[in-house]
């Protein structure tokens, strides 16, 4: 059971992996396409964060401003327009520039400045002040209204540029740059764009953005489109890397602050509606499944703010099927019908499977990404014929009686088969509407032991016509059966990604006998939990220890050298009189006789790190006792002398 049922997952995994690999090259084949958008509830995710209540100038121009670009306008404008005129401060060119931008997306909200202010902001135009600051006083004095010297800013952007040379400063030099009169030479802050671009991480070939985040990448892009529509040169970015950016932008789905939900609503403002690119967002309208319950495709085709685009036209280039590569449409346009692009794809009459589409989205230049692949999958409902099921005597000497079964009935009658018999089914599974035949990845045959629960399943093999045959023969397969005769319920179990009723169906109940002397004598399914018998564990006995008299011999012979040196000791007469009863002199012997002592105990009692940890302590005093005696004696000598 095992075995059949590992190697069918096996077959289907590798089935799907060659799949995903089509689809992957496929894919590469056709270029990138976007893989991350803002969904319509997204959108709504990121207006709610633009319309939270105003704390500070600062925040009104991210809400104001941020909600304008998504195309929402200020519910209470008057309101809006008093908080902003209440929290200016005119000695503040950053302020002046958030109530300026503000003001200007309000309609009816005019913000007045004296002479002084006006002089304040174009004295902030200049080499001194830094890229910020230009693009502040340059973006107040546009939106106010008020005269500006565009080459005086080009020559201070120029000049910060060269000493502010990171990404921030650069893109909102490009800002500033789109405020400019077109008439401004803008060729050196065109470049800079490229230089930027180059700047740019690809991550893994989806990706593409700048170390210092997602805020700094959105207003890049906003930048970047800006200035190209405002000097009407398509900027130098290819297509994929258009896509890459749209990947790394809309990848974020929750914003942590408020300026980077407005960096990003500027994005999405940016490349939903400029002269040059526009990223197109196809999605299937629900699962990409037809059936003949439902035999229209579904497509949406938006830009990133999930705006339909209306004008466009969508054809299959071609539809081919996964499995045996036949092609089913060529060149066929999708129907536009309430916003939606549709397909009656059941019409071309597919077989149930998957199948990829080629699917190409025309009608603008500016269109980005607009070569899709997409994979399809027809779905059907399988119906069961000519359930067959009989008993075959196997030396033919009884005829063979043949029992036919509709589905979902049940046979009435049992089935009886020995080790002299076979048990055969044979049946065909057909396309409920279309009757034709169906070979689903998984069909198994599955004999349930209504006593002891045990299970056995078997793989159901079609043979050359599509005629589904199972055979058992029950002495070969008696060890699945771990000999175990009984009534075992059989099924039939059908299933595919592709059908819309996978079946299980009861179709028989059959009695195995197999025979008395080989069954086991205990039922191991009903046995698994039971205690095991205790198991007696039978230790080695000890050898034979040695006699006593040859263990005291050999010990006599080991102290017999020490004897020895007592004795010569004694006859030649030691001369112990240099002996010191000093404390370090007494310390020193006792700590070495303390060591030879530790290497008996550590021969019967102790472990080596136990010895280790005495010997550090002995060891140590028995040192500094040693090296104290020895030169107490160093100065008896030379005293001597």
């Amino acid at each position: 059971m095992l075995v059949a049922s590992s190697v069918l997952i096996v077959i289907d995994y590798f089935e799907c992996l060659v799949s995903l690999l089509v689809f992957v090259l496929a894919l590469g084949a056709q270029g990138l396409n976007p893989s991350h958008h803002l969904a319509a509830s997204d959108v709504d995710r990121l207006r709610a964060v633009l319309s939270q209540p105003f704390t500070d100038l600062k925040s009104a121009y991210f809400s104001i401003v941020g909600r304008s670009r998504l195309g929402v306008s200020v519910a209470d404008s008057n309101d809006a327009c008093n908080f902003i005129k209440a929290n200016l401060d005119s000695s503040s060119i950053e302020s002046l520039f958030y109530a300026a931008e503000a003001s200007q997306a309000i309609s009816a909200c005019e913000i007045h400045v004296s002479n002084e202010t006006r002089d304040s902001l174009h004295l902030a135009v200049s080499e001194e002040s830094t890229v910020s600051q230009i693009h502040q006083a340059v973006s107040a004095l546009s939106s106010l209204g008020l005269p500006l010297a565009s080459q005086e800013v080009v020559s201070a952007l120029k000049a910060r540029i060269s000493k502010e040379d990171n990404v921030l400063a650069i893109t909102l030099a490009l800002q500033t740059a789109s405020r400019l009169s077109q008439q401004a030479e803008l060729g050196e802050i065109l470049e800079e764009i490229e230089d930027l671009a180059a700047r740019l991480d690809d991550l893994g070939g989806t990706y593409l953005q700048f170390e210092e985040g997602l805020e700094t990448t959105a207003l890049f892009v906003s930048a970047v489109y800006a200035l190209s529509d405002h000097v009407d040169l398509e900027p130098p970015l290819k297509e994929d890397q258009v896509i890459q950016l749209v990947n790394s932008i809309f990848s974020k789905k929750s914003w942590d602050s408020l300026s980077e939900a407005f960096s990003v609503a500027s994005a999405a403002a940016a490349l939903s509606n400029n002269r040059f690119h526009k990223p197109v967002i196809v999605s299937a309208v629900g699962p990409a499944t037809v059936s003949h319950s439902q035999s229209l495709l579904q497509l949406q085709v938006t830009d990133v703010l999930c705006q339909p685009l209306s004008s466009a036209n969508v054809v299959v280039e071609s539809a081919k099927s996964v499995a045996s590569k036949t092609a089913i449409l060529s060149q066929t346009p999708f129907t536009l019908r309430d916003g939606i692009f549709e397909l009656n794809f059941m019409a071309s009459q597919p077989a149930s499977g998957y199948y990829q589409f080629s699917v190409a989205v025309t009608g603008d230049s500016r269109f980005v990404g607009n070569h899709i692949e997409l994979k399809v999958k027809v779905s059907t409902k399988v119906a069961i014929n000519n359930m067959d099921l009989s008993v075959v005597d196997k030396d033919q000497s009884i005829g063979t009686k043949t029992t036919r079964v509709e589905y979902p009935s049940k046979a009435k009658a049992s089935f009886i088969a020995d080790s002299h018999q076979n048990f055969a089914m044979t049946f065909q599974l057909v396309d409920e509407t279309t009757g034709v035949e169906l070979t689903p990845h998984q069909t198994f045959v599955r004999l349930h032991n209504q006593k002891t629960g045990q299970e056995v399943v078997f793989v159901a093999e079609p043979d050359s016509k599509n005629l589904y045959k199972f055979e058992l023969d029950t002495a070969e397969r008696k060890t699945e059966f771990d000999s175990i005769s009984g009534t075992y319920a059989l099924y039939l179990m059908v299933g595919d990604a592709t059908l819309e009723n996978p079946v299980l169906w009861n179709v028989a109940d059959v009695v195995l006998k197999f025979l008395d002397e080989e069954a086991p004598s205990t039922i191991q399914s009903k046995n698994l939990y039971v205690p095991k018998p205790e198991i007696q564990h039978l230790f080695r006995e000890p050898e034979k220890r040695p006699p006593t008299v040859l263990s005291n011999t050999f010990t006599a012979l080991v102290l017999s050298p020490f004897l020895l040196l007592l004795i010569l000791w004694f006859k030649l007469g030691a001369n112990i009189s240099n002996f010191s009863f000093s404390p370090s002199s007494v310390l020193f012997h006792i700590g070495h006789a303390a060591m030879l002592g530790l290497m008996y105990v550590y021969w019967t009692h102790l472990d080596m790190f136990q010895t280790l940890k005495y010997l550090a302590i002995i060891g140590s005093l028995t040192f500094l006792a040693g090296n104290r005696m020895l030169a107490q004696k160093a100065v008896k000598r030379r005293e001597g002398k």
